[in-house]
């Protein structure tokens, strides 16, 4: 690991700790030379996971499209990087978990970000539930609050 102040390739692992509720650890080093501390994140990668999209089509799966998805549900709410980085990791595990030989549908995708967006922030869920619903009215929209409401 490379010191980010100066570059030295020799640094020391000085405490370990679980992160995100177990799914990340997080080091704390320091470099071997200037003597500066630093964390580093470790989180599993979800290798070669295809996603079957609504066509038949497949492509890679791609954790930065689902990041942009929840930045914009969550633009301008009271929510913590912090707190938007471990629900981009709940969904990711959930993700993972879902998944089947190497394949998850697009659409299972989208129904555990709103399933994890309803947990974490109504009005992010509801940002992303006209968009993935395709709500193509007001009341629509106004249906799907009232389910909200009701819950």
């Amino acid at each position: 690991m490379l010191c980010p102040f100066c570059n030295h390739s020799e640094t020391k692992v000085i405490d370990s700790r679980d992160a995100n509720d177990g799914k990340t650890i997080r080091r704390r080093r320091e470099c071997e030379k200037c003597k500066a501390r630093f964390s580093t994140y470790e989180e599993v990668e979800i290798m070669r996971l295809m996603v079957v999209k609504r066509n038949g089509e497949k492509e890679e799966y791609d954790t930065e499209k689902i990041r942009r998805g929840i930045d914009k549900s969550l633009e301008k709410r009271p929510v913590s990087y912090d707190k938007k980085d471990k629900l981009l990791g709940d969904i990711e595990y959930c993700i993972h978990n879902r998944s089947k030989d190497g394949e998850i549908e697009s659409k299972e995708i989208g129904r555990i970000i709103l399933e994890k967006l309803k947990e974490a922030d109504q009005v992010a869920y509801l940002r992303f539930a006209s968009v993935y619903k395709s709500f193509g009215s007001l009341n629509s929209f106004k249906k799907e609050l009232e389910k909200l409401e009701e819950e």
